[in-house]
């Protein structure tokens, strides 16, 4: 393992591992579980090299490798502006922004990765290259989606945004009404507008002190809100078809950026879990039934079932285009399940099951930053759609021809562009 502090570590690790014929894999916060095994091959991890620099007159940041969001979020607060971060501020920047970048503010600016000023990468031939739209413009958008397949980014530019509060919180209730929640829940997202980001999951909840009274120990359905930009009040008023609901549990309010990340409240340690994900369409009674004959609170398998609202500034493109895909889907379902709870052979089969039964909804894509699970490193091309996957294929064989860079969600070298 190579433990790099900068970019010229990075250049030394790769080109050892070049020279002796070795696959490289890259590691910066450990958050996510890896596509493939690792064994026999190099690991760079880059969490030595954790820095940010914010420019408040360019609404910028730059941030290097190994740095988690929760350092850009509070670097970047002073200056009244934000990140287009994840609903876990301590994943890392960089390997969440390359695979495109779903947050807390996505309906109403996009994906991470459509907000990418540079990017400094290592190559496979050595190479630190500084990538622009105007420098070198396939790789440029190639790396914002295509993750770690072309080289190691060792540090990036990005938009900062005007939002210093947002409106959000969760309403939680009990998994006995999840279908009357569920319902409710589609209905209201087809009124919203595109500065109400929100999901809403199935989760079962551990019986220890650290979980607040109405949720220890049981099944419960929640409904993740974050308003933003606007006017908080107007952020209020949207909520009230939801909160005549009677929620077990209300901690909507007005709450500092710094704080966004208490909305889902996401573990903070890496866990072994099992996951998969499929973007889907319209969705209607039917497709709710089917989550919760699958993933109810009588499910044997025990998982954490999460629906995404999508469109508004998800679904256009961005001024620079780039590789994410998938642009046409409504919702986003992502099943997690941790592997201490259920064996890895029960967890998949379920998983097999439930995305079997949502396949009449399907878009037939996935999203790469969900793609953790048994056939994550054969899913790759449903992340893309089928001619961008040709040209991501194509400029892998222009800067990895030898697919050094493979221990990862793999783009296989294909056809160089022009070539024969």
């Amino acid at each position: 393992m190579f433990a790099a502090t900068g970019p010229a570590d990075v250049q030394a690790a790769v080109r050892y591992a070049v020279d002796r014929g070795l696959p490289v894999a890259v590691q910066g916060t450990g958050h996510a579980t890896a596509a493939v095994a690792a064994e026999g091959g190099v690991l760079i991890t880059t969490a030595g090299m954790s820095a940010v620099r914010i420019d408040a007159a360019a609404r910028t940041a730059w941030v290097a490798a190994g740095t988690r969001w929760d350092q850009v979020v509070h670097a970047a607060a002073p200056a009244g502006l934000a990140p287009l971060s994840g609903s876990a501020p301590h994943v890392g920047a960089v390997s969440y922004t390359l695979g495109g970048g779903l947050g807390l503010l996505s309906r109403g600016f996009g994906y991470a990765a459509d907000h990418v000023r540079s990017l400094d990468v290592v190559t496979a031939d050595g190479r630190l290259r500084h990538v622009t739209p105007d420098r070198e413009p396939d790789l440029f958008w190639a790396l914002r989606g295509g993750r770690d397949n072309f080289g190691v980014v060792t540090s990036m530019a990005i938009d900062l945004m005007p939002v210093t509060v947002v409106y959000g919180g969760v309403l939680v209730f009990p998994a006995e009404r999840a279908a009357d929640v569920f319902a409710a829940y589609l209905e209201w997202t087809a009124t919203v507008p595109d500065v109400m980001n929100s999901s809403i999951a199935l989760i079962a909840t551990p019986d220890c002190p650290s979980i607040p009274e109405p949720m220890r120990g049981r099944h419960t359905v929640q409904i993740r809100i974050a308003h933003a930009p606007g006017d908080p009040a107007e952020g209020e008023r949207l909520v009230v078809p939801l909160r005549t609901l009677g929620p077990l549990m209300d901690t909507l309010r007005v709450l500092p950026y710094t704080e966004a990340g208490s909305i889902h409240n996401d573990p903070v340690a890496p866990g072994a879990t099992e996951s998969g994900t499929a973007m889907l369409g319209e969705l209607g009674p039917a497709a709710l039934d089917a989550v919760l004959a699958l993933a109810g609170p009588h499910a044997p398998v025990p998982h954490v079932v999460e629906l995404r609202h999508l469109g508004g500034g998800l679904a256009r493109p961005p001024a620079v285009p780039n590789a994410v895909g998938n642009r046409d889907a409504r919702h986003l379902l992502n099943v997690v399940s941790r592997i201490e709870h259920s064996g890895t052979g029960e967890i998949r089969r379920a998983h097999t099951r439930l995305f079997a039964a949502m396949a009449p909804w399907s878009t037939g894509g996935r999203f790469l930053n969900f793609m953790n699970g048994r056939d994550a490193a054969g899913q790759v091309r449903s992340a893309y759609s089928p001619a961008d996957y040709e040209r991501l294929t194509g400029l892998k064989a222009v800067y990895d021809p030898r697919n050094t860079f493979r221990l990862n969600h793999n783009i296989p070298p294909g056809r160089v562009p022009g070539g024969d």
